[in-house]
């Protein structure tokens, strides 16, 4: 289902310019030289580039780090007078050159290295471990959201329910399905309703919960419910927005059908919402039939249901 986009308000645009200030000034970007060093911030991460890359053409730098042509040509003068670059022709066009630092280069840049690596160990010492995972993780949603490097395949584990879990779910989805498609906290209740009562009477010789998590965050899960001795119900099942496309969906599912097999169930239902379209190819993929539909009128919206049944 496609959203049109919503212009920021704002409170939103003035959210992320107050931290753009506090951040700039925190970490001494306002300084003339960069960590006391006689680099400004520019030139002190054209230094890293040329540190930690194979020789590399002026043009690429340029677009890897936004300069404008001009600038970065007499940056890299300056930085050649000084001794601290050197120029390799291209063999076959002698116009171009590869740059690397000289050893002069890379004895400059070593203690402004240091000096980074320090500042941030710092800066983290004063947290707790907690803490300092809760910040990476936030600095790697920022990068996520607004970066244009494409999401990396890091891997994901999947667990079984522990304190805490229930609450979170509830949460989660409450919030997820208010922003994707409007409905209202009716919705959140549901999921409530029927995860508190999974744990209440839960009996894990019949029924499991499988919890996605992903560098330490709850990405994912799903439940299979004991209904009687021949039908299971799967339920709940979600991903976050952030780790779909990585096949966390089709592998939750996959869990319920080879548990609900393994137990002797006949026959693994479902309900869900036709609006649904990611969760429904899923399901589809998976061999499940659509058995019933029946429009109704929940979490403040007119929606249309949907049982699916899968023989075992």
């Amino acid at each position: 289902m496609s959203h049109m986009p919503q212009l920021p308000t704002d409170d939103e645009i003035e959210q992320v310019r107050r931290f753009n200030r506090f951040y700039t000034r925190h970490i001494g970007l306002l300084s003339e030289g960069l960590l006391e060093s006689e680099f400004s911030l520019t030139e002190a991460r054209v230094l890293y580039e040329l540190a930690h890359r194979s020789p590399v053409n002026a043009a690429d730098l340029g677009r890897e780090l936004g300069l404008d042509a001009g600038y970065l040509s007499r940056l890299l003068k300056r930085f050649t007078a000084r001794g601290l670059i050197e120029r390799t022709p291209l063999e076959g066009d002698r116009r171009q050159a590869l740059l690397s630092l000289t050893d002069t280069g890379r004895a400059a840049f070593a203690p402004l290295n240091r000096a980074s690596a320090a500042q941030v160990a710092s800066m983290l010492s004063d947290l707790s471990g907690a803490e300092r995972q809760q910040l990476v993780r936030a600095m790697q949603t920022v990068e996520r959201l607004i970066g244009t490097a494409p999401v990396p395949k890091i891997p994901y584990i999947l667990r079984p329910h522990q304190i805490g879990d229930i609450g979170w779910i509830a949460r989660r989805q409450g919030m997820l399905y208010a922003q994707e498609y409007g409905w209202d906290e009716t919705f959140e209740a549901l999921v409530a309703e029927i995860a508190a009562a999974f744990v209440k009477n839960f009996d894990p010789e019949w029924e499991r919960c499988w919890i996605a998590e992903r560098e330490g965050e709850v990405v994912g899960s799903v439940f299979l419910v004991h209904h009687s001795d021949e039908v299971a119900k799967l339920r709940l099942l979600y991903v976050e927005p952030s780790t779909r496309g990585l096949g966390i969906g089709r592998r939750l599912v996959e869990e319920c059908i080879a548990f609900a097999r393994a137990k002797g169930y006949r026959t693994l239902t479902l309900w869900t919402n036709d609006i649904l379209g990611s969760a429904r190819k899923i399901y589809q993929a998976a061999g499940f039939r659509l058995v019933k539909e029946e429009a109704h009128h929940s979490f403040g919206k007119d929606l249309v249901g949907q049982t699916w049944d899968l023989d075992l």
